[in-house]
């Protein structure tokens, strides 16, 4: 697996959220033996982020990329959203000859979707995750009705998402106010090549509030809402208290995983 790279996105979350990338790094570095993995740290100190991941910190390498966002995307993002200028793509590719997996901190997974499996054999597509809804801000337009989800995102080697980044900026020119905005954006790149989709049955997004559902996916789950301390309406409780009820469940899923991958 040396061929694939693994690649988080971490910024100043709650414990919880970090409770829960450590998780996907426990399971993600088991169940793909020899792929490189990496952390990319914004907002918080390297050694902070460090410290509050746990054990686990050592089984993967820690990359700083508050200074790597591009000085051209940070020319389409406002003023409110300068704190938070799409971190995802700082830098846009870290691995550009690998199979690069792009997931957010917040998504455990304690298998290898299918549909993971099937893009690693296709080095001509690249990966996006199904959503519940439509969310795609300012590129809604063009972005179609597939619900999709940048939280899991894999590029092919040689795959120029820069380029593809650009060219649709160019092509359509917007200010991004928000994430919704940014989620667009990558969708509107990845929906013009070749692709596949890691379904919902897959990964589900796991919160307490109506679209999404309160169940767990066959391979993963992803926890939107974890990550903040402070929801409207006091949504957090409800939140934590869905992850809470899940993290005995989670845990000794991982758990299997990392012994069933050992023994191979």
């Amino acid at each position: 697996m040396n061929r694939v790279a693994i690649r988080w996105t971490i910024g100043d979350v709650s414990s919880r959220g970090f409770d829960a990338l450590a998780l996907s790094i426990r399971s993600l570095t088991a169940l793909l033996p020899g792929a490189e993995f990496v952390v990319t740290v914004n907002s918080i100190p390297l050694p902070e982020a460090r410290r509050r991941i746990g054990s686990v910190a050592g089984l993967v390498d820690w990359h700083a990329s508050d200074s790597q966002a591009a000085e051209w995307l940070r020319h389409h993002v406002d003023r409110n959203f300068a704190e938070g200028v799409a971190w995802k793509l700082a830098p846009v590719r870290l691995f550009p000859n690998r199979f690069e997996l792009s997931l957010d901190n917040d998504i455990v997974l304690w298998d290898l979707p299918p549909s993971i499996e099937t893009w690693l054999n296709d080095p001509e597509s690249c990966l996006i995750a199904e959503d519940v809804a439509p969310a795609f801000g300012q590129f809604s337009a063009i972005c179609g009705p597939g619900p999709r989800n940048s939280g899991i995102r894999g590029l092919p080697p040689g795959f120029d998402m820069e380029f593809g980044l650009r060219d649709m900026l160019k092509r359509h020119p917007v200010v991004m106010h928000s994430e919704l905005d940014e989620q667009g954006l990558q969708v509107a790149v990845i929906n013009e090549v070749k692709h596949h989709v890691v379904t919902l049955g897959e990964v589900t997004i796991c919160s307490p509030f109506p679209p999404h559902v309160r169940s767990l996916g066959r391979s993963g789950a992803h926890f939107v809402g974890l990550n903040s301390d402070a929801l409207q309406s006091g949504g957090e409780r409800w939140v934590r208290a869905n992850w809470d009820g899940w993290l005995p469940v989670i845990t000794e899923r991982v758990q299997a995983a990392s012994a069933n991958t050992s023994l191979v």
